[in-house]
């Protein structure tokens, strides 16, 4: 019986020792590598092996204005009363967007996750007089770029490039924004719950429940009583 256990039998990669030659040994992907995939998703572009394509150009003329910035959870990125300066791509981690009242109340807008591009869609955000503050919910690693060098970059490769980029990003957050204002006047917050744990799981699982709670609309006590209820075995 014991003798199906012998290794020289064994031929199952998960068997097999680290050095063992009939594993194909691969290179992890270098950090550029994924910064280059990241932004050939944002633009929407399909990576290709011609290296002189204006495609290709143009992401490379981009990657070399980020650097990767790693951060704790609870960092300041972006500041209210204070011009928005950067753009980050989010390798992996959790930031949020939102507005701080003099006395404290916190109103959050929106979070991205792994994928999405950040940047100072609001020209106001550019400025002084800007009312948004970006912080980190978790732990995050980073690719950042002075924004204005990055518009710039957009800008040199056609004069069109800019506003269809922009403007595709600003209408999807916008959309987001409004929707989701729509949903608390309209429905019940045990509804509004219902819909985050549908369109947003991971953010569910990683998001701390007092800022889910502020993102929902409701106080704390109040989702903690709309998370109790569904986890009941039987919520109808």
């Amino acid at each position: 019986m014991n003798s199906i256990f012998r290794s020289d039998l064994a031929s199952a990669p998960c068997m097999l020792g680290d050095q063992n030659p009939d594993i194909i040994q691969r290179d992890s992907a270098t950090a550029e590598t994924a910064l280059l995939n990241g932004l050939s998703r944002v633009f929407g572009i399909r990576l290709s092996d011609r290296q002189n394509s204006p495609e290709s150009r143009f992401l490379s003329d981009l990657t070399r204005l980020f650097h990767q910035r790693r951060v704790e959870q609870e960092t300041n990125l972006e500041k209210h009363d204070e011009p928005w300066a950067n753009v980050y791509l989010i390798q992996y981690g959790i930031l949020r967007l939102y507005r701080e009242a003099p006395g404290g109340k916190v109103a959050i807008h929106h979070f991205f996750s792994e994928g999405d591009l950040v940047w100072p869609v609001f020209g106001r955000t550019r400025t002084v007089r800007n009312t948004l503050c970006l912080t980190s919910t978790s732990a995050a690693t980073l690719w950042v770029a002075n924004f204005a060098e990055f518009r710039s970059a957009i800008q040199a490769h056609g004069d069109g490039l800019w506003p269809r980029f922009a403007l595709a990003l600003t209408e999807e957050l916008a959309e987001l924004t409004s929707m989701r204002e729509f949903r608390k006047h309209t429905m019940p917050a045990s509804d509004r719950y219902q819909l985050l744990i549908d369109e947003y799981p991971e953010l569910v699982k990683r998001v701390p429940d007092n800022q889910l709670a502020s993102w929902l609309g409701v106080v704390p006590a109040t989702f903690s009583r709309l998370k109790t209820g569904a986890q009941r075995p039987d919520n109808s």
